[in-house]
């Protein structure tokens, strides 16, 4: 069987949130039309679950429930309330996911939403989040998380740390690291040499270093020196002008310096259909571009449209 003929592997993330509820509305739109399989709890999902005990029968499994590879997670699932109990296994589908998808039994690995600091505290979890766990599992030093809707794609240089470290976090090294890591995974998409647009960080990058000199000493020589590589930079651009409909024509992928300069512009553009994408990983993950939710699990209101879109996503990278 090919890579494009086998299922997508799909952790089940924190029970006590909405990923349970999602997984169900997307098997109910998706059907047979997009074959995945869970690896969680059976009991969890709230919806008609088929188990299963091996990837290759979630074709058939997916045509009368959701195709579960079951894990016996304990205490049952409290919608809001995460447990410690389940902490583990949390993690524990996460690295079987990967596995999986390593060994070649699945064709990606889509993640439903974590929460980070239930992990923390029942199973001593060490990692920022997902994407760096991800890479540790993948044993792979650079990793770059990439947000993806229709209209935009989006990578921060600098993820989950405070703003006031930004300046200190963002080197030569590093954000040459990232527009590389970008820059191959488009071209492994059929972009070719993908347009890349760079940010400043400072407001109207820098205004030529009276705003900052960031982009003087920083950015500007990270661009140049990929530039003579040939590869097509535009920046560093004052983000303030770089998402309206007629800048995004310009370019395939925006590089913005930190989390919410990124963040911000696709969420406001489709907050429902964004995907978080990990780039520089040796597989295909993506996932929904959104957190547990946790004051509106077991309410029946989760929108599954994100996690949709990230499965499609998945599907469509691992080819």
């Amino acid at each position: 069987m090919s890579r494009a003929d086998l299922p997508i592997a799909l952790s089940i993330g924190e029970p006590a949130g909405i990923g349970p509820e999602i997984i169900a509305k997307a098997w109910e739109r998706l059907g047979a039309e997009l074959p995945f399989f869970v690896i969680g709890d059976a009991r969890h999902i709230d919806g008609p679950v088929e188990t299963i005990s091996h990837p290759s029968e979630a074709h058939r499994a997916v045509h009368r429930g959701v195709p579960v590879l079951t894990r016996d997670f304990g205490p049952p699932r409290r919608p809001g309330e995460a447990q410690a109990a389940h902490a583990a296994h949390v993690i524990a589908a996460i690295r079987d996911g990967v596995a999986l998808v390593m060994q070649g039994e699945a064709a990606a690995l889509t993640t439903a939403p974590i929460h980070k600091k239930a992990l923390k505290d029942g199973a001593g979890f060490s990692f920022p989040g997902h994407t760096e766990y991800l890479a540790h599992l993948a044993g792979v030093d650079d990793v770059v998380m990439m947000l993806a809707c229709p209209d935009l794609r989006v990578v921060p240089a600098t993820i989950h740390i405070p703003l006031a470290d930004v300046p200190a976090a963002l080197t030569r090294d590093h954000l040459t690291r990232v527009i590389r890591i970008t820059h191959a995974a488009l071209q492994s998409q059929g972009y070719g040499n993908p347009r890349i647009a760079v940010a400043g960080l400072n407001p109207h990058a820098g205004e030529g270093g009276a705003i900052g000199r960031e982009e003087i000493e920083t950015i500007i020589p990270v661009l140049g020196d990929l530039r003579a590589e040939g590869l097509a930079l535009a920046g560093p651009l004052p983000a303030d002008t770089m998402f309206h409909a007629g800048a995004r024509k310009g370019y395939d992928v925006a590089i913005c310096m930190y989390h919410d300069q990124a963040l911000v512009p696709i969420k406001t553009i489709d907050f429902a259909g964004g995907v978080n994408v990990t780039l520089g990983l040796p597989f295909v993950r993506t996932s929904p571009d959104h957190g547990t939710a946790f004051d509106i699990a077991g309410l029946g209101r989760a929108d599954p449209t994100s996690l949709i879109a990230a499965l499609r996503m998945a599907r469509e990278m691992a080819v």
